[in-house]
């Protein structure tokens, strides 16, 4: 179970001129480290893409080699469900994982 720490919005540093970009989307942390950004790239709503950021903290250094998208599936499911992503895209699965 998770506890919201903070929400906010996402601000980008490059990591080459330094430079800010404010208002890239909205960041959500958890008491335990873990955090949920989403972010819409493109010009506008239409043919825009969600990015979906995921991190969690494991202590426990026996689970490092756990598979990733098995590692991340409880923080994969809580983003859809406060994002309502299935719903709002019609998408089951994303176009791309990295």
């Amino acid at each position: 179970s998770y506890q919201v720490e903070y929400g906010d919005d996402f601000s980008y540093t490059d990591p080459v001129d330094g430079s800010v970009s404010q208002k890239q989307g909205i960041r959500i942390g958890f008491t335990d480290g873990s955090r949920i950004v989403f972010r819409l790239s493109g010009t506008g709503t239409k043919g825009a893409t969600l990015r979906l950021y995921l991190e969690s903290y494991e202590p426990d250094s026996t689970k490092h080699d756990v598979d990733t998208q098995q590692a991340l599936e409880p923080l994969i499911s809580l983003a859809h469900e406060i994002a309502q992503i299935r719903k709002f895209t019609e998408r089951e699965v994303p176009t791309v994982i990295t």
